[in-house]
C-alpha cells in the first residue's frame, strides 16, 4: 500500500480535542476517575507494522503515563515527542470509560 501520509491540520486537531473534552466535563464533571491502571501495549515499531502481528505485547500504567505528563505540566520547557503517547494512553483509558 504505498498512499500518501496522512496530513493532519494541528489547528483542527486541538479543536477536535477540545470538543471532546467539552463533552465529557459536561458529562462527568471536572475529574474522571480511572478504575484500571494497568494495560496492554504494544511497541511503536510493532504498532503500524499491519502486515505482521505483534511479537513483543509489554504492560503499560495509567498512573505512571499520568505521572509524565503532571511533570510537563510541571516543568514546560521539558517537554518531548513522547509526551503525547502518554497523552494518548490517558485519553484512551477515559474516551473507554465514558463510552460504556
Amino acid at each position: 500500500m504505498d498512499s500518501e501520509p496522512l496530513q493532519i491540520p494541528l489547528d483542527q486537531l486541538r479543536h477536535a480535542f477540545e470538543l471532546a473534552l467539552q463533552h465529557i466535563e459536561a458529562s462527568a464533571g471536572s475529574t474522571v476517575a480511572l478504575e484500571r491502571d494497568y494495560f496492554w501495549s504494544v511497541p511503536g515499531d510493532e504498532l503500524y507494522d499491519v502486515p505482521n502481528e505483534p511479537r513483543t505485547i509489554t504492560i503499560g500504567q495509567l498512573s505512571e503515563s499520568w505521572q509524565h505528563l503532571e511533570d510537563l505540566l510541571a516543568d514546560p520547557d521539558r517537554a518531548v515527542g513522547h509526551h503525547l503517547v502518554w497523552l494518548a494512553d490517558v485519553l484512551r483509558a477515559i474516551g473507554q470509560d465514558t463510552a460504556q
